[in-house]
């Protein structure tokens, strides 16, 4: 859904009908009258700030398309939204990296909004062993990495169970984004080989473990992702630390003798 182009009542109304909400839920959520509500939609009626956040918070518009709302309706953006390189967010940048070295030697890696590699520790590498060079050109995106046939996926030991946890994630992402670029990403890996998941999987259905075919026997890994609490930027906000845990001792053992 791409409505940034829109009058600020299309994209509100669009925001809506995505959330299935009825206007007179929304109406009553937001502590406004169905009939103004009515009216901002239409066009009819110019809405203040105040109704544009409520109205974005009760539909849980993420803060990216908040802005441009926002701005649609003739106001100010809520956060900023700067490149990671700018100076302002050096300090954050840093942290980043603390986070990513402190969990060697397992593998740990930053992303952007649409999986992008923005930064990785030295335990990535085993996971890319094997991956075809022109899939680690900039900008690299992970999850084709991961899935591609002539990335990691042919070294995935639950190639079935990993595509669809990947597919979960994503569908979940769209869900609440509706991120066109994200949809793109999805239809692109599954169109990939790699069979269909059937059941949980392991852990119970809490989690999917990442198995991993190397030459040294098989990883087993859980993946764990960390988000900024408290965003400050909007390129910050939808950053996330993705890290690949030891599943079990011996998975620990081999990393840490490599390191």
């Amino acid at each position: 859904m791409e409505t940034h182009a829109l009058p600020v009542g299309e994209q509100l109304r669009a925001w809506r009908a995505r959330r299935r909400l009825s206007q007179l839920d929304l109406a009553l959520d937001s502590e406004i009258s169905a009939r103004h509500l009515s009216f901002v939609e239409t066009g009819r009626s110019r809405p203040s700030r105040d109704i544009v956040v409520r109205l974005t918070e009760r539909l849980a518009v993420p803060a990216r398309e908040r802005n441009r709302i926002l701005v649609a309706a003739g106001f100010a953006p809520c956060l900023p939204e700067r490149s990671l390189d700018d100076p302002a967010l050096a300090d954050a940048r840093r942290a980043v990296e603390l986070v990513l070295k402190a969990h060697e030697p397992f593998p740990a890696l930053a992303v952007d909004r649409h999986w992008q590699l923005i930064s990785a520790n030295a335990g990535l590498a085993p996971l890319l062993a094997g991956v075809a060079p022109h899939l680690l050109e900039p900008p690299v995106n992970v999850l084709r990495v991961s899935l591609h046939p002539e990335g990691a996926a042919p070294r995935i030991a639950n190639l079935p169970e990993w595509r669809a946890h990947i597919f979960h994630r994503l569908e979940t992402q769209i869900d609440a984004s509706a991120d066109a670029g994200l949809a793109r990403l999805l239809e692109e890996l599954r169109a990939y080989p790699g069979g269909t998941a059937h059941g949980a999987g392991g852990f119970g259905g809490v989690a999917v473990p990442f198995l991993l075919k190397s030459e040294a026997g098989e990883l087993s890994f859980l993946s764990t992702t960390t988000m900024f609490g408290t965003p400050i930027d909007i390129t910050l906000s939808e950053l996330a630390i993705e890290t690949f845990l030891p599943a079990n001792a011996r998975t620990a053992e081999l990393l840490e003798s490599r390191s």
